[in-house]
């Protein structure tokens, strides 16, 4: 049986190890002339392979688009056994404290070389430069067209990723698949007419940040840039927010708590305790609530405040806007800019048209889906990655017979 895996990434040679036994052919078709090219680079090139295990009732928690679909599919594959998957094969694994997992060696060529080696074992045939054109269903195989001539093969497994335009899409037309139009997620904020960019490089270990007038919101650390804000916080709600910013053309207003440990009320009843006992006190020089000291002179400062102002001297309107700007920061978003290397597409394939439970279609019998093609995408921290080893895991499996 000849088995074509249509993506040399992460979800694509998972697939085809696992399509892989005696008497059947599999090939990797990639476009590019290199392979686990997001592998490569991702973590920094240290690659976050996943996440420490979880249940999977949380676990699911992680994918704005995909939960429902995912908390079938992780019953054939977790965490667990993307551990076991990678250390049998001698990668050793570490959990970093915010629990992201790296290989040991801090090098994401050993995740490559496992799973190259893998292949070779296997006998699977990569082909690299071989981009397909389109997947055509004849009658009881398929016929797919590339630049390098034409194939026939009896089963494939699309795993090509995510594309940032819907004509990406094109090579899919003949299955009549719907695909959901692409937007972008995991991306930070643009503030270019906000003077907080001049704190650039400072950063709080947990924020709060919500977007005005919705529901959305995450706590976690934020960082400042020079072109807005950013960190895991501002990562992770542009993930679950991603629909709702694309339709707001990514203009507007980011509500920051700069401590989400304290409430409104509790930064009313700390600063006024402050004032009773430190009234002699200078305001600039004594920041509170764990508030790095430009920030803190920032917020005093849009509060009213002087630097030769004392604790004791506060107006209630000033406390009042001082309270305002370190539970509830007004911080006006005008555009994105992509994380690093951390470029994730939210749409694909939609999911309504694939088992989760074999990855194929319900559309057309032996074609199947695996990765970022399908509309399900996870935010940072190894989860992207960890629902391609599933998704490949599970549509190899199902395919190989």
């Amino acid at each position: 049986m000849k088995i074509a895996i249509i993506g040399g990434g992460a979800a694509g040679f998972f697939a085809a190890i696992h399509a892989s036994k005696p008497g059947n052919e599999v090939i990797i078709f990639e476009k590019s002339p290199k392979i686990l090219s997001k592998v490569k680079i991702s973590g920094g090139g240290r690659c976050n392979v996943t996440h420490q295990p979880l249940e999977i009732s949380k676990l699911v928690k992680n994918y704005p688009r995909g939960e429902k679909f995912l908390k079938k599919a992780f019953r054939h594959f977790a965490i667990p056994d993307t551990f076991d998957w990678f250390q049998s094969r001698g990668v050793k694994l570490k959990i970093e404290p915010d629990g992201r997992v790296f290989p040991v060696t801090d090098s994401s060529q050993s995740i490559i070389d496992a799973l190259v080696r893998e292949v070779q074992k296997l006998g699977v045939e990569v082909r690299i430069s071989t981009g397909i054109k389109a997947i055509t269903p004849t009658k009881s195989r398929f016929r797919l067209q590339s630049e390098k001539g034409e194939f026939e093969v009896d089963r494939v497994i699309v795993a090509a990723g995510g594309f940032p335009k819907v004509d990406g899409y094109t090579f899919l037309k003949s299955l009549n698949h719907q695909i959901q139009n692409p937007i972008p997620s995991l991306f930070t904020f643009n503030a270019p007419k906000e003077p907080i960019r001049d704190l650039m490089g400072l950063a709080v270990p947990d924020g709060l940040v919500k977007l005005e007038g919705t529901k959305l919101n995450y706590r976690g650390p934020v960082l400042i840039t020079h072109w807005g804000i950013s960190g895991p916080a501002v990562l992770k709600l542009s993930a679950f927010g991603a629909e709702w910013l694309h339709e707001a053309n990514y203009r507007t207003k980011a509500l920051i708590n700069w401590n989400a440990n304290f409430s409104e009320q509790s930064y009313v009843d700390h600063l006024l305790a402050y004032v009773q006992n430190h009234p002699k006190r200078k305001v600039f020089a004594h920041p509170l609530f764990d508030i790095p000291s430009r920030l803190w002179v920032h917020c005093c400062e849009n509060s009213g405040l002087s630097e030769t102002d004392l604790f004791g001297n506060i107006s209630k309107k000033s406390m009042n806007r001082l309270i305002q700007n370190l539970f509830c920061y007004n911080l006006e978003i005008d555009g994105k800019t992509t994380f690093k290397e951390e470029f994730v597409t939210a749409g694909g394939i939609n999911l309504g048209e694939v088992d989760p439970d074999t990855m194929q279609s319900k559309n057309h019998p032996n074609l199947y889906f695996a990765g970022e093609i399908l509309n399900l995408d996870g935010i940072t921290g190894g989860f992207n990655f960890q629902a391609a080893w599933t998704t490949g895991f599970i549509a190899g499996s199902a395919a190989k017979n």
